[in-house]
């Protein structure tokens, strides 16, 4: 009998702007793109919806879940794409307070959303570029930890800075996830640095398959993103990157998402079995 080809995940580049209408018919395209190629599940980057470092105009649009209408065209694109879907992120008011949140939905192809993720770590750095980010000003961050099964495998949820926690990863791995996702908006200087750097290696110390869509390019409120959105094994191997943006507005990679990939990757290395350090007294 013939093993079925891997589930096929397609990796949305953008460079989102102030505009939530705009960045919203340029996720439709992506997707009826994503689905014309065969992916079973698409994944958006940070901040998807709306990318706008001045807080007091991007207040018009962020409000509580219960109120935005992101969600709920989100679920709609994926019922009309017939698409599951990683939203990458977006900014809401938290549930409760006035304080935001970052917050990702996973939706599944018939519209449900099965299951959200606050951003945990909030990136509060003053970079050797002179660049200053304090997103504990305006955002609270997230405290649980989220694990879904979709149809590229158990996905593990974080975004962005979350990247430079491995504990968070290894905790996923504990739920039992076997592919993460990281929707990221990294810096240029950071990215230049870190970005191949630390996906791989969280690919690589987890035995997961890593999906890192990310922004990219020179946005509306004045900040450049990396770009580079990533697909990788959990041998770390580099199986698809995004170069640059398309004339559309978005770029896409796809690449095969293969459980038996993660199972040969964890025999060779045994992490799990091999870990001693909960026995010692550090």
């Amino acid at each position: 009998m013939e093993t079925p080809p891997a589930p096929l995940a397609a990796l949305v580049q953008m460079t989102s702007g102030i505009d939530p209408d705009v960045n919203l018919a340029v996720i439709d395209r992506a997707l009826a793109d994503a689905a014309a190629q065969g992916a079973v599940m698409a994944f958006l980057p940070e901040m998807s919806l709306l990318l706008d470092r001045d807080r007091q105009r991007s207040a018009a649009h962020i409000v509580r879940e219960g109120e935005s209408p992101w969600p709920a065209a989100l679920q709609d694109m994926a019922r009309q794409h017939g698409l599951w879907l990683h939203s990458g992120s977006m900014p809401l008011l938290a549930d409760e307070g006035e304080r935001r949140v970052n917050r990702s939905h996973v939706i599944a192809a018939d519209g449900s959303i099965r299951a959200r993720y606050d951003k945990i770590h909030m990136f509060d750095v003053t970079l050797p570029s002179g660049e200053n980010w304090t997103e504990s000003a305006a955002y609270a961050g997230g405290s649980e930890l989220v694990v879904v099964d979709t149809p590229v495998g158990r996905l593990g949820l974080s975004i962005c800075y979350d990247l430079r926690f491995p504990e968070l990863y290894r905790a996923l791995v504990d739920r039992g996830a076997d592919v993460i996702a990281v929707p990221a908006a990294f810096t240029v200087s950071t990215g230049e640095a870190h970005w191949h750097i630390l996906l791989r290696a969280r690919a690589i110390e987890t035995g997961c398959h890593v999906l890192a869509a990310a922004q990219g390019g020179a946005h509306a409120d004045g900040r450049a993103t990396f770009g580079h959105s990533l697909t990788i094994d959990p041998w770390g191997a580099v199986l698809a990157e995004a170069e640059s943006d398309g004339a559309a507005g978005y770029s896409l990679t796809l690449a095969p998402v293969a459980s038996d990939a993660v199972r040969r990757a964890r025999q060779a290395i045994p992490l799990s079995r091999s870990r001693t350090i909960r026995g010692i007294t550090l």
